[in-house]
């Protein structure tokens, strides 16, 4: 299955240009299995997303894109969250989503806007259940460094657009192994390592398999 893990969506990411129906018109007609909502500092999408899945026949998975002191973290919990920026460490906000029974993804670990882990990743890799290594809305070069920090420490690879305008969904994405139909088997499929990034290229997503 193909997911784009990272996306925002207007309502509740206030520097979101476009709406949650747009991004799953544009998911669907990309190819997309499923998109992941994560707004900054919280998941309160996950109150509508049933009716919108439902409606769209398509999946979607509310997570949330925390700003620790250290840098950013996707973050996927079965429940509500709101935890405003630089309010929490990042071995906090990681004991939060073991409690959880959650996965935290090092988002765009080396963007040059400082929300990145960066080098703090080596504080916490055995923490992570991935490393955002393609972000498409992050330049090349940055991405590269966080491939180079996921190899340092086996940690697999994540894809996600980071999309806040429409052109930009579904440009980077992550292929599953697994058959993902909900939000626990998503959480499960993250944990299993069974998953690599993929890049959408001449209108087709072409699996990035840097472990070979």
């Amino acid at each position: 299955m193909l997911i784009d893990l990272h996306l925002h969506e207007m309502k509740y990411s206030s520097d979101s240009k476009i709406t949650l129906q747009e991004i799953i018109d544009r998911a669907k007609m990309l190819g997309l299995d499923g998109i992941c909502i994560t707004n900054h500092d919280n998941n309160f999408i996950r109150d509508e997303i049933e009716e919108y899945s439902r409606r769209n026949d398509f999946l979607i998975i509310a997570g949330a894109e925390i700003l620790t002191k250290e840098g950013d973290v996707l973050t996927f919990v079965r429940e509500r969250v709101h935890i405003p920026d630089n309010t929490i460490g990042v071995n906090e906000l990681m004991d939060f989503i073991d409690e959880k029974k959650g996965v935290g993804i090092s988002a765009h670990p080396f963007r040059n806007n400082n929300r990145g882990l960066g080098d703090n990743i080596r504080n916490v890799y055995n923490r992570l259940s991935g490393v955002e290594a393609f972000n498409g809305s992050t330049f090349l070069h940055h991405n590269l460094y966080g491939l180079a920090m996921a190899k340092e420490f086996g940690i697999p690879c994540t894809g996600g657009s980071d999309a806040h305008v429409i052109d930009k969904v579904g440009v980077f994405a992550t292929y599953f192994e697994d058959n993902i139909r909900d939000e626990v088997d998503f959480i499960e499929a993250l944990k299993s390592k069974r998953f690599y990034p993929a890049m959408l290229k001449n209108n087709k997503y072409e699996i990035i398999d840097m472990f070979e």
